[in-house]
């Protein structure tokens, strides 16, 4: 008999959790909006070499992490393992460009083969924004507050540091890649295999290296910010005090870059201590080079992605179930006019649940067990009278109610 277990790394949102992943969805979606950002969905798996392209080859994403394979027709497929692709090929094949500015918000399932652990599945989701063609600070200013109030709505801002640094512009990376690679090569002896291999094609994805022995050489690495020309550090600068005009704190974090060569200038990253090892809830940066290289126009491009799983355990409380209102038949003779009832009940904007089964008592503990808040009992006399009773679950009051006058008697349930 086949497995019927879950496949390692997955999980089912169901209860709670699922009503912790929609109010996360639910809130950035709305939140994004008053921002300008509209929802956008791309397919959830692409040509294998659109994700090549943005990741690179080098990458642990690529070469260890991907869900890929090849389909009936023999093309290489890939399941996303992040959106900043999807909707960059999207602008690229849909012929967007010309529209900009776009602003994008997604959310959606992801897939990467990695350990599953607290806070992360090979199959997660992520919200997200991309402000596309805009390449004055303004933008970065604006994606990072749009991140800041989604985290704000949901009640979780004040848990999290918001750490930002900048990457500099092309010649400033390429000033700092060479003093990078001559530092890295004296201590060439200590790297991992995977760095070594990274020195001559990307050295600046050892800085991401989650390797113990890789993290104590990149600490002493000479830092970014001591090789940026005028005209990056008058853009951070930019970014800051944007940052401080909107009251949004941050801390600089000089470690905090991103490895590959389409980004640029802002780097950032909303953590929190309380998710354990998982500290990362939104990431995002500057990625002028991104579209380009992808074989698309020079247009920049700025945007962030955040785990639903995580922001959802950091809410203090679960979204509650909807409470509904039972109709609850008392007889045969009830259960048509019941029927019909609970169906008027929803047209009017009740949430109902119909007792479909047993005799009063019952249908009465199936109330309960739904959580409702009243219940509605028609039998056979309050048919003939044209009333129903009306019974508070949760003060035990009870009233008969005309059926004339049962919408406006529920509406405090509504």
């Amino acid at each position: 008999m086949a497995n019927l277990q879950p496949v390692r790394g997955t999980h089912d949102l169901v209860g709670e959790e699922m009503r912790r992943h929609r109010q996360v969805v639910e809130t950035a979606r709305a939140t994004a909006g008053l921002y300008g950002f509209q929802e956008i969905a791309t397919p959830i798996f692409e040509f294998t070499e659109v994700f090549k392209r943005t990741l690179g080859d080098t990458s642990d994403i690529v070469t260890k992490e991907m869900y890929s394979f090849a389909d009936n027709s023999g093309e290489n497929i890939t399941l996303r393992p992040e959106n900043t692709a999807g909707v960059a090929r999207a602008v690229i094949s849909g012929g967007l460009a010309q529209h900009a500015p776009l602003k994008f918000f997604y959310a959606g399932p992801m897939f990467r083969y990695e350990r599953p652990q607290k806070g992360r599945y090979r199959q997660f989701h992520q919200i997200g924004v991309e402000l596309i063609g805009v390449a004055e600070p303004l933008a970065d200013i604006e994606t990072i507050a749009a991140g800041a109030r989604i985290l704000d709505a949901l009640g979780v801002l004040g848990r999290t540091t918001l750490e930002i640094n900048t990457l500099g512009d092309g010649d400033s990376r390429a000033a700092y890649r060479a003093v990078l690679v001559d530092y890295l090569r004296g201590n060439q002896a200590g790297l991992s295999e995977d760095s070594r291999k990274r020195l001559d094609r990307n050295p600046l994805r050892v800085l991401d290296s989650k390797d113990e022995g890789d993290r104590t050489i990149v600490a002493g690495a000479p830092l970014f910010t001591d090789h940026l020309n005028q005209g990056s550090q008058d853009f951070f600068a930019a970014v800051c005090d944007g940052l401080s005009l909107l009251g949004i704190a941050y801390v600089r974090n000089p470690r905090l870059v991103r490895g590959l060569d389409y980004y640029c200038h802002t780097a950032f990253e909303f953590t929190t201590g309380d998710l354990g090892a998982q500290s990362a809830v939104m990431a995002g940066g500057r990625y002028d080079g991104l579209i380009a290289q992808m074989g698309g126009p020079e247009i920049p491009g700025v945007g962030w992605a955040a785990g639903i799983e995580r922001l959802g355990m950091l809410l203090t409380e679960a979204p509650q179930a909807l409470r509904p209102v039972a109709v609850v038949p008392v007889g045969v003779a009830a259960e048509q006019p019941a029927l019909s009832l609970a169906e008027d009940l929803r047209r009017a904007g009740l949430a109902v649940e119909l007792g479909y089964r047993g005799n009063l008592s019952k249908r009465m503990k199936a109330a309960n067990k739904a959580k409702a808040r009243a219940a509605i009992l028609i039998g056979e006399d309050e048919l003939k009278r044209a009333v129903a009773t009306v019974r508070d679950l949760d003060t035990g009051e009870q009233a008969e109610v005309p059926l004339t006058a049962l919408h406006d008697h529920l509406a405090r349930f509504r």
